[in-house]
């Protein structure tokens, strides 16, 4: 099943440790997820063994914790990782001790709690329950990174596409897929998508060209949407083609010669098979009979990398986003290729770099800034009753960045609210004058004589 777990230097395997991957809650996550709390714990187990000896996850208690805590975030000699970081891990080691205290294998919570306060903007706050005391309570204050539409065009021309710092095609450059690579980069900022979500789509969900303009919609279902934020995607109609110009020709030429080598031909592969009614089976045999199935939008991101579909001359993946050998790219891929990307650009003395998640910031800062000029064009000839009717019926721009991310919360959204107020700032800062410049200002030069008193 792929569920991970943790096992001790000596190589011995607890069973209460590990009973926690394999609870409810955590069987009932994203495997990304429940990699990512293996990780954040081992961090949190590695150092109790390694720095505070003789003590275990089972006994471990708030001075650990606060001497992890130090070492993280203020020893000199420590990682001092970001307020994000710190928190994420946090809240990986608080979920997993709920966890074991729950089930009676800790007598106490290392982690120190306080008292959780909420209630609605305007109202007192009133207490609902426990949370770690911990918490950097400044990982949302840290600036977003983000690039304007021409540094993006700049890192994507060079990073991916091959260009040199001259406009030139740089006779060095051997990226046979840069074409893929630059439309899928083009696809993050312009739809705000994860790059979970946007490499476990297969081919089946992307929509035909329908009008030479505009926007085309495509659902993204929970299953492979983070935190299961189902929503539309919107794709501007120029993505779109582009999209479809990569699926007939390089995609397609991939998948040609790894059927020719016999790639999806093996049984020991562990494909699934998508029958004509969407409908995932286990068993090539399967996908033409009535046996067990399971619907397309109800697939992990992991299970729609194992789906096979029928092509025009077989069996063929169903993924969007393939390799040279015809096989689903992982997003590990996809990190490096964006790591390969800033590495050419480095190069070639160019000082811009981005990563996945900068793409979607970009999509969310770029897209405000758009939908905020036009909401304020559109409200400032209506009197007040006619904005409110005009508010009600379009709803306010930051609402609808919310929808388009898949942030269950608008207070999330906010965070980009920072940036935008940084962009409009610095458009007005040149809109104004240095007061204390005035070309009347001369130097006033004092000379004396050798001996003279000042």
């Amino acid at each position: 099943m792929g569920t991970p777990f943790l096992i001790a230097p000596d190589l011995s395997y607890d069973v209460k440790l590990n009973a926690f991957f394999y609870s409810a809650d955590m069987l009932s996550s994203r495997m990304s997820t429940r990699l990512g709390y293996a990780r954040d714990l081992k961090g949190f187990l590695d150092f109790l063994e390694h720095a505070r000896v003789g003590t275990s996850w089972w006994n471990a208690d708030q001075e650990d914790h606060r001497a992890y805590l130090v070492w993280r975030r203020e020893d000199l000699t420590g990682p001092r990782v970001s307020p994000a970081t710190w928190d994420r891990e946090v809240s990986a080691v608080d979920r997993f001790y709920r966890w074991q205290l729950l089930n009676g294998h800790v007598a106490a919570h290392p982690i120190p709690q306080r008292a959780k306060r909420s209630g609605r903007k305007g109202t007192p706050p009133v207490a609902s329950g426990q949370t770690a005391a911990t918490y950097s309570h400044s990982a949302r204050r840290g600036l977003i990174a983000w690039l304007p539409a021409r540094s993006y065009r700049i890192w994507r021309d060079v990073g991916l596409r091959g260009y040199g710092s001259d406009g030139l095609r740089d006779p060095l450059f051997r990226g046979r897929w840069a074409d893929r690579n630059a439309v899928f980069a083009d696809m993050m900022v312009r739809t705000g998508l994860r790059l979970s979500e946007q490499s476990a789509l297969s081919v089946i969900e992307l929509p035909e060209v329908r009008a030479s303009s505009g926007y085309h919609r495509f659902w993204l279902p929970p299953a492979i949407a983070k935190g299961g934020s189902a929503r539309w995607v919107y794709v501007p109609t120029r993505i779109l083609r582009m999209l479809h110009s990569y699926v007939d020709i390089d995609r397609r030429l991939s998948i040609t010669q790894a059927q020719r080598r016999g790639a999806y031909d093996r049984p020991d592969a562990g494909f699934l098979y998508l029958d004509a009614h969407f409908r995932a089976h286990a068993t090539a045999e399967g996908a033409s009979t009535r046996d067990s199935s399971v619907r397309l939008s109800q697939l992990t991101a992991d299970e729609r990398r194992r789906l096979l579909m029928q092509g025009p001359e077989g069996w063929e993946p169903a993924s969007l986003w393939l390799t040279e050998e015809g096989m689903p790219v992982s997003t590990s891929t996809w990190k490096d290729i964006f790591r390969q990307a800033n590495q050419r650009c480095a190069n070639h003395e160019i000082g811009v770099a981005a990563h996945a998640h900068m793409l979607r910031h970009t999509f969310a800062v770029l897209t405000l800034e758009q939908l905020q000029r036009g909401h304020i064009a559109s409200l400032a000839h209506l009197n007040p009753a006619q904005r409110t009717h005009y508010t009600r019926v379009f709803g306010d721009p930051l609402d609808w960045v919310r929808q388009r991310l898949g942030h269950k919360s608008v207070t999330t959204t906010q965070v980009y609210l920072h940036a935008l107020e940084e962009l409009e700032m610095e458009t007005r800062m040149k809109l104004v004058s240095d007061p204390w410049e005035d070309s009347r200002d001369t130097a006033l030069v004092i000379t004396h004589e050798p001996g003279s008193e000042l």
